[in-house]
């Protein structure tokens, strides 16, 4: 559990945290393999959403997932791609958050990823946090929390018994 003053200073930038679905790049299921690799070579990012018709989330797709694919015993084979869609190769199962979620939620999937994507309750894509912007609440609570609290230590805390 965070501390209420801990996630009092970590929420205040969380307006920040999420990137609207506006401004992610995703692609379709349906779009043709080679258009998502396109689209992953021209924004740079190695991931990115994949959503239906409806702009429900349905996965991720990676730049590693395409190219992935194109290997074969001979090297890169980009014909391979040719008739192939989206959802032929892309993440599924993908974890995500609601915008009501917990911020102890977002952290511990954060770990192992750099963005989750944002739905609401009909799995409609809002956007994405990512964790770049959790880090950078971080990096302000680290820089702040002294400036605003005094520490008292509890008793036998793990320095007074490691003798620091």
């Amino acid at each position: 559990m965070i501390g209420k003053y801990t996630k009092s200073l970590l929420l205040e930038n969380k307006e920040t945290f999420m990137i609207p679905a506006e401004n992610v790049a995703t692609v379709l299921y349906s779009h043709p393999l080679e258009h998502a690799l396109l689209v992953l070579s021209k924004v740079g990012y190695s991931k990115i959403p994949v959503l239906d018709s409806s702009d429900r989330f349905v996965g991720l797709i990676s730049l590693a997932d395409i190219v992935d694919k194109m290997m074969d015993l001979d090297g890169f084979n980009s014909d391979v791609l040719e008739g192939l869609s989206v959802s032929d190769v892309m993440e599924v199962n993908v974890a995500t958050l609601k915008q009501e979620d917990d911020l102890e939620d977002a952290l511990h999937l954060l770990v192992d990823a750099s963005f989750l994507p944002i739905v609401d309750e009909d799995n409609i894509f809002e956007g994405i946090i990512t964790r770049k912007e959790v880090l950078k609440s971080v990096n302000h609570l680290v820089h702040e929390v002294e400036k605003r609290y005094e520490f008292v230590p509890k008793e036998n805390t793990i320095e007074e018994e490691l003798n620091i």
